[in-house]
């Protein structure tokens, strides 16, 4: 057996995998490839490209462009839509970071005898 990275199906589990083509994303989300390309743009998600140029996304990226469509389906304009998402991103992050900082601040803290 293979080891664990290089198995094909591995690439399809993983949430970074680029295993989705411009056309295909747009397909799956019911949007045009031109929003897509207007994501990118604005940095919200930058595909990875094919050895032949094309852009490839992945699921991860596609739950960010799902999301941005929601906002823009909602009348959010799409710069606005976009720093929504990253400033929704950030503010899960610091959470994560908080969270974890608080379980070592309660591990590390000398138990009270009483």
């Amino acid at each position: 057996m293979p080891p664990r990275s290089t198995r094909p199906a591995d690439k399809f589990d993983d949430d970074d995998y680029p295993a989705y083509t411009m056309g295909r994303a747009a397909e799956m989300l019911g949007t045009t490839p031109g929003f897509l390309r207007t994501l990118g743009e604005h940095r919200l998600i930058t595909p990875l490209r094919s050895e032949g140029g094309h852009r490839r996304y992945s699921r991860y990226q596609l739950r960010i462009a799902a999301r941005a469509r929601e906002l823009v389906d909602a009348g959010t304009p799409i710069e606005a839509a976009c720093r929504i998402i990253i400033l929704e991103d950030q503010l899960e992050e610091a959470q994560r970071i908080n969270n974890e900082l608080r379980a070592q601040g309660h591990e590390s803290q000398p138990k009270m005898s009483g």
